[in-house]
């Protein structure tokens, strides 16, 4: 069990710590010169042989110091309130309770101390005030204790309370990928570089390979404490010391409120939807408003953006989206505070929601549906349904897996949904939205032929402009060839079109072709250009060239260069004489070919480098070589 102190500034908690365990904790020189504590302390004891260590953390009630109460409250599994019964409820005492309330932490004694030092009618009138405190939280039937650490008055009687509490802790999870946020990082002679902090999550093993973050330095635990003890691995719920290395790892790299993580879950990030709660006691907040976020053991500036409306009355919910000046680590569920700009009072706090929000549509209806999920339920596979349902694009299953801290080994994926594989990973999808997806570009690429008639079709990237669909173009991709397969979609080329569409060309445009066709029959391998075609049947040239074009589309000729067309048969001749040099010589040097076909070099190579683009020549220099697995050279081969 993890037992942190809270309570205001010279309440007793240090002494309470040491009357309890006998032991003094990590009392600097200058706390020692000032008699406060300034910042964490650490201690572990056995409240009674046999218990088994507990560790404690005692944090300093100065508000100037409440950053570091923040970095001991992540993790603990009782709050040990100390309220002095000489002062009574202070400002420290409330913002303190208001911080353990808000990071949800399960459980809480209360110790009223000081007792030698007043009146038994104080201590009442104390108890009363305690009482009413904490009468509207979740800390209303904590057991409240009158003790005092010099005369030991009430110290046994808190310690049983505290070993019942141990036995009644329930042990933490230890699934997922392991997590530790960093409370301190010092070196040690001998053993070199040792941070500590609570262990959130999973398990950690000597030998394993750990990220540090923010910068994802990989680093080996070389040998670990758990519990102040020495051990082979540590496990959530426990405070670890692990001794670390890396290559060119440096004491000065490493602070409070850096992350220890799995590698697998290190995905730094500046943008997190969250639950919001703003304190009764606090005056509106207005969107957009600066504040400092302390999540783990970091201390952090966020921009808070409000997500249903342009304010946060005092008391109230409400989604927001962090936009952190800095990275941070978090996973669905990790508790937040937030304090003013100055740091000098607490605003509220939360819970992370999705640490990988969205910049764009973060008001959407689709959006807050699935924040209204991710808010009702811990439950991945309750939730996974819901942010599907609303989700046009699909979802990563490896920022599933960072943001649930839940490897995919461990899913249980309901039936309606499936596993899409595209050329940039896996993404899932619900299989009914995938359906109505192919549906919807079967809908379309007819529109489109409606649209343009005589047209064989748009190509794949005009396709996915036309559709509208709101798809990664790796997931479009994979959404079109699976379209393909089935044979729901054909291609003739690039261009693609619904199986029973054909371009036909119009009546005029049928009596032009007739009076195009002895002209590029006559003219053999040397065509004329499209201005000259024109003027020979007194038509526009773009007339002309509109007419070419279509039937490039249905494969009757091909377009060279912009204004050059030659006819199908022709440039399957040219392929013929192209393999035949070939053959003769796999290098085909420019000057071979011009002479095979009788033409000019510069006609030449306008074919050659059309070949090229077609993917039937490979340039090599100043020559080509015949790409076989092309379908012209294989068609002709045959």
């Amino acid at each position: 069990m993890i037992v942190g102190t809270a309570g205001h500034i010279d309440h007793g908690k240090t002494s309470l710590l040491q009357a309890l365990t006998g032991q003094t904790g990590d009392r600097r020189p200058q706390e020692r010169e000032r008699g406060m504590t300034i910042d964490l302390g650490y201690l572990y004891a056995e409240l009674e042989p046999g218990a088994g260590l507990s560790g404690f953390i005692d944090v300093p009630g100065h508000e100037k110091f409440t950053h570091n109460m923040l970095a001991g409250a992540q993790g603990i599994d009782l709050v040990l309130l100390v309220i002095a019964a000489d002062d009574g409820v202070m400002p420290q005492t409330r913002e303190h309770l208001a911080i353990v309330q808000l990071l949800r932490i399960p459980r809480a004694v209360v110790a009223i101390t000081k007792c030698d030092r007043v009146e038994a009618g104080r201590v009442e009138e104390v108890q009363r005030q305690t009482l009413d405190l904490l009468e509207a939280g979740p800390f209303a039937e904590a057991p409240i204790l009158a003790v005092s650490s010099v005369s030991g008055q009430g110290i046994d009687e808190l310690r049983q309370i505290l070993l019942q509490s141990q036995r009644e802790v329930l042990e933490r999870s230890r699934d997922g990928g392991f997590r530790l946020a960093i409370d301190r990082a010092f070196s040690v002679a001998g053993a070199g570089i040792v941070v500590t902090g609570t262990a959130l999550s999973g398990v950690v093993a000597v030998g394993d390979k750990l990220v540090l973050g923010p910068a994802g330095k990989a680093v080996r635990v070389r040998g670990l404490h758990a519990q102040n003890q020495p051990s082979e691995h540590g496990c959530a719920g426990q405070r670890v010391a692990l001794n670390i290395s890396g290559d060119r790892l440096a004491l000065e790299q490493i602070h409070r409120g850096q992350w220890l993580l799995s590698e697998w879950l290190y995905a730094p990030t500046q943008r997190v939807d969250i639950e919001f709660q703003l304190l009764p006691g606090e005056r509106p907040f207005e969107h957009f408003h600066p504040a400092h976020l302390h999540l783990g053991t970091q201390d952090v500036i966020a921009r808070v953006a409000l997500l249903e409306g342009p304010r946060l009355n005092p008391g109230e919910r409400m989604f927001a989206q962090l936009l952190i000046n800095a990275p941070v680590h978090a996973v669905k569920g990790d508790r937040l505070i937030l304090r003013d700009h100055s740091a000098q009072r607490t605003l509220g706090g939360g819970k992370v929601l999705d640490p990988f929000a969205p910049a764009r549509q973060r008001r959407s209806p689709e959006r807050l549906a699935q924040l209204e999920a991710l808010a009702r339920s811990e439950c991945f596979e309750q939730v996974l349904p819901v942010l599907l349902n609303h989700s046009a694009g699909g979802l990563d299953p490896q920022r599933l897996e960072r943001q649930f801290n839940r490897p995919r080994e461990d899913w249980s994926l309901p039936q309606n949904v499936r596993l899409i594989n595209t050329r940039q990973g896996p993404v899932l999808f619900n299989v009914q939205r995938w359906g109505q997806l192919k549906f919807t570009l079967l809908e379309q690429l007819a529109k489109f032929h409606e649209l343009e008639p005589d047209q064989m079709g748009p190509d794949r990237d005009r396709l996915r402009r036309f559709s509208g669909l709101a798809l990664e173009r790796s997931i479009f991709v994979s959404l079109l060839e699976e379209l393909l397969g089935a044979g729901s979609i054909n291609a003739s080329g690039p261009w693609l079109h619904l199986p029973d569409h054909q371009v036909r060309l119009n009546a005029e445009d049928e009596t032009l072709w007739l009076q195009l066709q002895p002209l590029f029959e006559q003219a053999g391998f040397d065509p004329p250009w499209v201005r000259d075609i024109a003027g020979v049947v007194e038509q526009d040239d773009a007339v002309v060239r509109l007419l070419l074009r279509k039937l490039a589309r249905l494969g009757l000729m091909h377009q060279v260069v912009r204004d050059l067309f030659i006819s199908d048969a022709m440039l399957r001749q040219m392929v013929a004489v192209l393999l035949q040099l070939a053959k003769e010589n796999p290098q085909i040097q420019v000057t071979t070919f011009r002479d095979a076909l009788g033409l000019g070099r510069k006609r030449s190579i306008q074919y050659l480098e059309y070949f090229d683009r077609l993917g039937l020549t490979r340039r090599s220099g100043e020559s080509r070589q015949i790409r076989h697995d092309n379908a012209l050279a294989m068609a002709d081969a045959h």
